[in-house]
């Protein structure tokens, strides 16, 4: 029995160019999504339902386009397939019940910065004395910090969750603006 590489570049090279001509998609959705991103930064943090119905906006928007990349890609269907529900069914509870929603995504987001920035830190001293690793260390004390500063008083926690969640739009329809001229670029690459 022989052992079975991957080579994973080769396959996500192959299932970006399994979206051909359709590489403008990921750009209106980049558009899109840094749209969003500027709408949810704009927005004052007292206005808790106009956020988590925003947030909610957001979370089945990535699961549309969660279960169109199900759809369009070969590899990894499943995983985007069960995502996509996860996120039409988030969603959906952020819009029924906008107050206990907007309430524990700021606390969620807190502590996950904790538990992620503890990681990072435990990760840069294991890692003490590769290349860069103490960037990784920086980051983790910030994350830390702001996760402190933003557990420790719930209007703070609102403001993170309303920053976070602005940030995380654009970033992602930046990421998407790319990935379209990665596609788009692949597509040439092949003709």
């Amino acid at each position: 029995m022989g052992v079975v590489t991957v080579d994973t570049e080769a396959e996500a090279r192959e299932d970006l160019r399994s979206f051909g001509k359709a590489w403008w998609l990921f750009l209106i959705a980049g558009i899109i999504w840094t749209w969003i991103g500027m709408i949810i930064l704009s927005y004052d943090a007292r206005s808790v339902a106009v956020i988590a119905v925003i947030v909610g906006f957001v979370v089945i928007l990535a699961g549309v386009e969660e279960v169109v990349h199900a759809f369009m890609m070969e590899g990894w269907r499943w995983a985007h397939a069960a995502l996509g529900v996860l996120f039409l069914i988030g969603g959906v509870a952020c819009w029924a019940y906008p107050g206990q929603t907007f309430g524990t995504l700021a606390i969620f987001i807190g502590w996950f910065l904790l538990f992620r920035g503890t990681f990072e830190v435990i990760a840069a001293i294991a890692s003490h004395g590769t290349p860069l690793w103490w960037l990784l260390l920086i980051s983790g004390i910030i994350q830390i910090g702001i996760a402190v500063w933003a557990i420790g008083y719930p209007g703070r926690s609102a403001a993170l969750l309303v920053l976070w969640a602005g940030i995380a739009a654009i970033m992602r329809g930046v990421g998407e603006i790319f990935m379209a001229f990665q596609v788009r670029h692949l597509t040439k690459e092949v003709a």
